[in-house]
C-alpha cells in the first residue's frame, strides 16, 4: 500500500467522474494528464478578464495579456533553472520543439555526411525529423540499440560518438518503457568531445526536477499538457548563445523587427521563433500547472510516484501470464507490459470497462517495441494523483480480462 499519498484527487474534478459505472482509475498520463482546479480556473479568469492579443496592443487588455503571457514564460525559466528567459521557446508541444531545431539549427548547420546519435527507444517526434532532415541533407542517423532488459549503456552511447558527429538527441525518460538514461553523464562525454545535446524531456519534467543549468543540455524540450497544462502548448529551451546562431523557423507577425519588400529583420529569440499569435492562454494555463507542481514540491510528489511504480510492479509481477516489457534499474512513471493471450488492444476495452484508463499500441515507439519483440504494448503511466486503488482497479480489471479470455 503506498503510503506517501498526497491528497490530492480534490483538485481533478475530472478524476471525480465514474466511466462504465465505475469509479474512474486514469493511468494514461504519458499521453496526457488531467488538469488541477487551479489550471481551469486560471483559464477560465484569464478569458474572462485579461484576453486580448499580446505585443501590439497599447490599451489595457493586452498590457494585461501581455504580461501574463510574459510571466509564462518567467515561471517556466525558474521551472527547469534556466539561466535567462529568452532561452525559453513557447511552442505547440515538445514535437514542434524538436521539429524547431532540426527546421532552424540542423538545416543551417548540418552538412551531408554530418551524424546525429539517437537511441532505439526514441518517440517518433525524436526520430521523424531528422530522418526528413537525412532525405535533405544527406546526414547520417547512428543508433544506439536497447538491451533486453530496456536500458541504454552510457559506454554504447560514448561509442557510437565520433568527428562526425554533430549532435546527441535522446530522451530523458522513455514514453514507452520508463527508462531513465544517463543523460548528465552523455552531456558530460558528448561535450568533451564538442558535440551539443538534446533532451526530450515530454517524460521527465513531471516526475522530478529538471536543471537545464546543472545538466549543461544544450537543448531541451517538453509539453505542457503532461505537467498537467494545456493541450497546445510546449517547451523548447536553447542555450541563449544557440539560439541567437539560429535562423526562424516561420515567418510572420510577432518575429518581424521590420519588413520592406527588400529585406526583413528579425526579432532576437525567443520572439524570432514565435511567428503569428501565440497560444496565450495556454501560456497562462501553463504557469499555474507549473505553480501548482512546485508548491506540492518534487520531494513529495517524486516519493509518491516512485511508491506506486515499486507497488504496481509487485502487484503485475504477482499475475500469473503478465510479462513487464522494460525492467532497466532506473524507471520513472511507466509500466509497460503484455498478458499472455490477450492481445493489448482488448485488454485496454476491457480495462475501460472496468472504469481503468490505459493505453495500448506502440506509443509512437515502434524501433522500441520491435527491439523488445513485441508489436504493442499495454502501458500504465503514473501522475501525482494515482493511488493504491488505481493499482489495485487495474490488477483487478488485468484478471477480469483473463476469465473472459479463458
Amino acid at each position: 500500500m503506498v503510503e506517501t499519498d498526497l491528497n490530492v484527487l480534490k483538485d481533478f474534478p475530472a478524476l471525480a467522474q465514474n466511466v462504465h459505472g465505475q469509479r474512474l482509475a486514469y493511468l494514461d498520463n504519458g499521453a496526457s494528464a488531467q488538469k488541477p482546479r487551479a489550471v481551469i480556473d486560471a483559464l477560465s479568469h484569464f478569458y474572462e478578464t485579461d484576453y486580448a492579443n499580446i505585443h501590439r496592443g497599447v490599451h489595457t487588455l493586452s498590457v494585461r495579456a501581455t504580461a501574463r503571457y510574459d510571466a509564462a514564460r518567467e515561471a517556466v525559466r525558474k521551472f527547469i533553472n534556466a539561466a535567462h528567459a529568452d532561452e525559453i521557446v513557447f511552442t505547440r508541444g515538445a514535437t514542434e520543439s524538436i521539429n524547431l531545431v532540426a527546421g532552424s539549427w540542423g538545416r543551417a548547420f548540418l552538412r551531408e555526411g554530418d551524424e546525429i546519435v539517437l537511441t532505439q527507444l526514441e518517440h517518433h517526434a525524436n526520430i521523424v525529423p531528422w530522418q526528413m532532415l537525412r532525405e535533405e541533407k544527406g546526414i547520417v542517423l547512428r543508433v544506439v540499440p536497447l538491451e533486453p532488459n530496456g536500458d541504454v549503456k552510457l559506454e554504447k552511447i560514448v561509442a557510437a560518438m565520433n568527428k562526425k558527429t554533430k549532435l546527441v538527441s535522446l530522451a530523458h525518460v522513455s514514453n514507452a518503457l520508463g527508462t531513465v538514461l544517463p543523460v548528465a553523464a552523455v552531456i558530460q562525454e558528448a561535450h568533451a568531445r564538442g558535440i551539443p545535446v538534446l533532451l526530450d524531456g515530454a517524460q521527465a519534467v513531471s516526475h522530478f526536477p529538471v536543471d537545464v543549468q546543472a545538466l549543461d543540455a544544450d537543448f531541451y524540450v517538453f509539453s505542457g499538457h503532461k505537467i498537467y497544462g494545456p493541450t497546445g502548448l510546449g517547451v523548447l529551451y536553447g542555450k541563449r548563445e544557440i539560439l541567437k546562431t539560429m535562423p526562424p523557423y516561420q515567418g510572420g507577425g510577432d518575429m518581424i523587427a521590420s519588413v520592406t519588400f527588400e529585406k526583413t529583420l528579425y526579432q532576437e529569440p525567443p520572439m524570432r521563433f514565435e511567428a503569428g499569435t501565440p497560444a496565450i492562454a495556454e501560456a497562462v494555463g501553463l504557469h499555474a500547472a507549473l505553480d501548482y507542481v512546485s508548491a506540492l514540491g518534487f520531494d513529495k510528489i517524486t516519493a509518491h510516484e516512485e511508491a506506486l511504480m515499486k507497488e504496481g510492479t509487485e502487484l503485475l509481477s504477482a499475475i500469473e501470464g503478465v510479462r513487464i516489457i522494460g525492467t532497466a534499474p532506473k524507471k520513472s512513471g511507466v509500466i509497460s507490459f503484455v498478458v499472455k493471450g490477450i492481445h493489448p488492444h482488448d485488454l485496454g476495452t476491457i480495462l475501460d470497462e472496468q472504469g481503468v484508463a490505459i493505453r495500448a499500441g506502440h506509443h509512437c515507439a515502434q524501433p522500441a517495441m520491435e527491439a523488445m519483440g513485441v508489436v504493442a504494448t499495454a502501458r500504465a503511466s503514473f501522475g501525482l494523483y494515482n493511488t493504491s486503488a488505481d493499482l489495485e482497479a487495474l490488477a483487478a480489471g488485468i484478471r477480469k480480462a483473463q476469465e473472459i479470455f479463458g
